[in-house]
């Protein structure tokens, strides 16, 4: 038959909760939303298939008792969402292996949405609909009818380093290259980098620099909490340790005997049973998690995972605080350019329930804020809880050790998150813009940031 594109609609029989949500939070933010919308799942194939391959994917894919799945073309009015090209695409990814495990061959395969729109017509209506709670255009995009995927876009988009001029730049132009870079650096960081260099006779290379700025960045050096604090008052300035060196100090000075380690390493452990020790770690994903909250949580919450796993322990069970604006802020409140705090809080829950549930971990403890301070800024703290038996500080890296990397590989959508959340973020008109996490020239993600302080 040859090579060519197929689509695979997927429709829930009954009542999909997908379109219940949709419509309740149409209503509480005052959109119109007519109540006959339905949501299908649609997965973009490209191969060579024969009627029997299409039957066999079929069967895999569509659960006879609770969907219905079609080979042809959906008539009607619908808007269809697919990622962007290069984006992190798991359901497609998915589908490869499982054609893979059946013995068919696809060359791409892409994931997608349709929202059915049966007894609506008016495209003003849906276009409210598609870009305040549908669709993300900073990692997707939709359109009306039938979408494009982004079958043609490569599995491994490889560049090659390129060289970055940095000698004989004037301040101004070491400070736009950081700009323009998303590096998050500042003056003094550029020009010690620049020095470096020049010391061992040669420009940095662009991925250097990205390396140095993700090492360097606020998310990773905590710089802020780092930085000595100099006190004025009316006797003067003086100097006091940093916040995070006083804590170590009183983590020492209280020296508890339960505490095997504290700020080394990618955990906390805790050992309050002889034997059996306990890791313990958070960190926060709050500007990931406002631009793609389901992303953003997504990987907050593997980040912790994977930290505990760091430590040697296996992990048991996963935390979360989540701090959102009002969810029942009006449209007319809401800062331009800013996912709606009702929208954000839905995709941060979906996306910390998809990856616990995806290895088996509960979720077993957290909390949840809603404050207007969160609104365009939310908080997103995610936490893992990991155990061990006869565990041991082990030492290292060094050199020649091997580097072993888990997982599939990271989207044009997981770059620059690190230098990303340097940035400090808001939706006031007179701030900077910046494109630090673009994934195409001219595509601003809706943002506006600048450097801390």
């Amino acid at each position: 038959m040859g090579v060519r594109d197929y689509r695979l609609t997927i429709q829930t029989i009954g009542i999909d909760p997908r379109a219940e949500a949709l419509r309740r939070s149409a209503q509480h933010l005052g959109l119109p939303c007519p109540n006959d919308v339905e949501i299908a799942d649609v997965m973009h194939l490209r191969g060579d298939l024969d009627d029997a391959d299409l039957e066999r994917l079929h069967r895999v894919l569509v659960d006879p008792l609770l969907q219905t799945g079609t080979w042809t073309l959906p008539t009607g009015n619908a808007v269809e969402i697919v990622p962007l090209p290069g984006v992190t695409d798991p359901a497609g990814t998915a589908m490869r292996h499982i054609a893979t495990s059946l013995g068919i061959e696809i060359e791409a395969a892409v994931s997608g949405r349709r929202i059915e729109f049966p007894g609506t017509t008016d495209e003003q209506t849906i276009d409210v609909l598609a870009t305040r709670l549908i669709a993300n255009t900073v990692v997707e995009r939709w359109s009306y009818g039938p979408a494009d995927p982004p079958l043609d876009a490569p599995d491994v988009m490889a560049t090659p380093a390129a060289t970055v001029v940095l000698s004989g730049r004037s301040n101004e132009e070491l400070l736009a290259i950081s700009s323009e870079r998303g590096l998050a650096l500042d003056l003094n960081e550029m020009t010690t980098i620049a020095a470096h260099f020049a010391d061992v006779g040669r420009e940095p290379t662009d991925v250097e620099l990205e390396t140095l700025a993700q090492t360097w960045s606020e998310h990773c050096a905590h710089k802020t909490f780092r930085a000595a604090l100099d006190i004025t008052s009316g006797a003067g300035t003086s100097r006091r340790p940093s916040l995070l060196g006083s804590l170590r100090q009183c983590t020492d000075d209280i020296n508890a005997p339960f505490v095997r380690s504290a700020f080394v390493g990618n955990a906390g452990v805790v050992e309050f049973i002889a034997g059996t020790t306990i890791a313990l770690k958070a960190e926060t994903h709050n500007h990931p998690s406002a631009i793609e909250p389901f992303g953003g949580a997504n990987t907050g919450v593997g980040g912790v995972i994977r930290d505990v796993i760091g430590m040697a322990h296996r992990p048991t069970a996963v935390t979360d605080i989540l701090c959102f604006g009002p969810a029942d802020l009006p449209m007319s409140e809401l800062p331009d350019g800013t996912l709606h705090p009702r929208r954000i809080a839905d995709g941060v829950v979906d996306g910390i329930a998809d990856y616990g549930n995806k290895i088996g971990l509960p979720t077993i403890a957290g909390a949840v804020v809603h404050h207007p301070a969160y609104t365009a800024n939310p908080l997103v703290f995610a936490g893992c809880i990991g155990v061990a038996t006869d565990w041991h500080q082990h030492s290292g890296p060094h050199p020649g050790d091997r580097v072993i990397v888990l997982g599939g590989r990271t989207g044009r959508d997981g770059i620059r998150g690190a230098t990303f959340s340097s940035l400090t973020m808001d939706a006031s008109p007179g701030c900077k813009r910046w494109s630090t996490w673009a994934l195409t020239p001219s595509r601003s993600i809706r943002r506006t940031g600048t450097r801390p302080g």
